[in-house]
């Protein structure tokens, strides 16, 4: 029987098939939702929020900065009348190849033809010449080469996606065959060369814009860098947010093709669209497998998108697209990020619901007992003190059976580190806020903190009230404590005669107590 899965050596077919209960959270698998034409109303990202979406996606490969406004003040609006916080993402279009068809007339190209890519954006798109927008493809292909174009987002589906192989350059122009016959027709068109450098930055002169204005505007919790290459991006966009007031903030979770980014980023978005072009389709798995791993040992939150492409366009994901689902929870993964599938697809609402309720399902036979006995000896003896507690609190959950881990945190580390060693039970990380000042007037910091972990898995966060700072007495902790068992209470979480493990900080010392409730 294989070691990950936590199943009983006698369970019966007919009980795995009985139906499962419902809870309050319906899995500790975070669900991020892009946002776009099919998803922006009040109404439709309230279901979402509902459904289990944790962190809204703004994708500026398309759509101005008003339209993402406009989407954004709906998602406020939305997350006040559910009472559900909600992280917000921005994701950078960076060094992408596109399909410039000016007139948005359908293009058909057929197999064995030929189609010239030109970077001449003058011309007309047409079935034998395609405009794109960089001068340099020529030079960065060669004969033999592959090009892949297909819609932003594309689902895989070959009539509206072709593969190309480089037959001759020509000045600028690169002369292509097509090796399948397709159809371009719809939103945007992107272009991708397998195993080549494009030599254009990382955080484009348009991304740079976009931060500048729509992200220090809204305060974005996650910058999603695109097409990230090396650590030397992300420290360059680290670099720029740095100084761009609050925004220092903001975390940066890097879109890989390979894991070396890991020290660097906050976290990594392994971009299964692009990784399936640029690796043979056997090396796919052992790719995502190695780098979940690894996102894992690091205490890093790993993202796998491209999950239910056919949820696009139908109520129910294929058998393979199910179960691969619940292998990247299997894997370790933090989140689900939801691209097409709620951007342009025909039933967001239903598909967060069906990947949360997959998740949930995938998240019970999850061997936390063995994951657990890895985390601690991959670490080893060079555990920092606050990771030595963390991990003492997880041990502690899982002895005494506790139904919650309560976490007291300012900058939330200690909670992410709780997350690390992936515990049974749900983990509610109390923010306290941390006051601040910049010499003109005081703040209050901690939303971002809190947000911020609605892309960790297992975590669940909430706000304690700024009266509560993070330099507080015993007093307040006993208050803050209350609240948040009553927080616990209400949402169904923690019952009478529950055990609950508490991990706190008490002066300089960290503190793991374990609490036995009453009626």
């Amino acid at each position: 029987m294989n070691p990950h899965l936590n199943l009983e050596e006698n369970m019966k077919l007919a009980s795995v098939l009985q139906p499962s209960k419902p809870s309050f959270f319906p899995a500790m698998t975070k669900i991020i939702g892009t946002l776009g034409p099919k998803s922006r109303s009040v109404e439709i990202i309230s279901n979402c929020l509902k459904a289990g979406m944790s962190v809204a996606r703004f994708d500026f490969s398309w759509g101005d900065i008003d339209y993402h406004q406009e989407t954004l003040d709906n998602l406020k609006i939305a997350v006040k009348s559910t009472k559900k916080l909600c992280g917000v993402m921005l994701d950078t279009v960076g060094p992408e190849l596109q399909v410039i068809n000016k007139k948005e007339n359908p293009i058909s190209l057929q197999e064995d033809s030929f189609v010239v890519l030109t970077p001449d954006l003058d011309k007309e798109a047409t079935s034998c010449l395609l405009p794109i927008n960089f001068t340099g493809l020529a030079t960065a292909v060669k004969k033999g080469d592959t090009i892949f174009i297909g819609q932003y987002l594309f689902t895989g589906s070959e009539t509206t996606s072709v593969w190309l192989e480089v037959t001759e350059i020509s000045g600028e122009d690169v002369v292509c065959l097509i090796k399948n016959s397709a159809t371009l027709s719809g939103l945007l068109y992107t272009l991708h060369v397998s195993q080549i450098h494009i030599n254009l930055p990382t955080l484009t002169d348009k991304d740079k814009e976009v931060i500048s204005s729509w992200g220090v505007r809204n305060n974005i919790d996650i910058l999603s860098l695109s097409y990230t290459r090396d650590a030397e991006d992300v420290r360059h966009a680290r670099k720029f947010l740095s100084k761009l007031g609050d925004l220092y903030q903001t975390q940066i979770f890097a879109k890989i093709e390979n894991v070396e980014i890991l020290q660097e980023a906050d976290g990594v978005i392994l971009s299964r669209g692009n990784l399936g072009i640029d690796l043979p389709p056997e090396k796919v798995f052992l790719f995502q497998k190695t780098a979940v791993f690894k996102c894992n040992m690091a205490g890093k939150p790993a993202v796998v998108t491209r999950v239910v492409d056919s949820m696009t366009e139908n109520l129910r994901p294929t058998r393979a697209e199910a179960t691969d689902v619940a292998n990247a929870i299997l894997d370790g993964s933090d989140a689900i990020l939801l691209g097409a599938e709620t951007l342009r697809g025909l039933y967001p609402v239903e598909t967060i619901s069906t990947v949360g309720r997959i998740c949930a399902e995938a998240e019970k036979v999850f061997n936390y007992d063995l994951y657990y006995k890895r985390a601690v000896k991959y670490a080893g003896d060079e555990m920092s003190h606050l990771e030595s507690i963390t991990s003492t609190a997880v041990r502690a959950a899982i002895k005494v059976k506790a139904s919650v881990i309560l976490c007291f945190t300012s900058t939330g580390r200690a909670a992410r580190f709780i997350a690390k060693y992936k515990p049974t039970t749900p983990v509610i990380s109390v923010v306290i806020p941390r006051l601040k000042t910049n010499q003109l007037r005081w703040t209050f910091t901690g939303a971002f903190e809190a947000r911020q972990s609605l892309i960790v898995r297992g975590i669940f966060p909430m706000l304690a009230d700024a009266r509560h700072q993070a330099e507080s007495t015993n007093a307040t902790n006993e208050s803050v404590l209350k609240v948040a068992l009553d927080h616990g209470k209400a949402s169904g979480l923690i019952k009478s005669h529950d055990r609950v493990v508490v991990c706190q900080k008490l002066g300089e010392a960290y503190v793991v107590k374990i609490l036995e409730l009453e009626d």
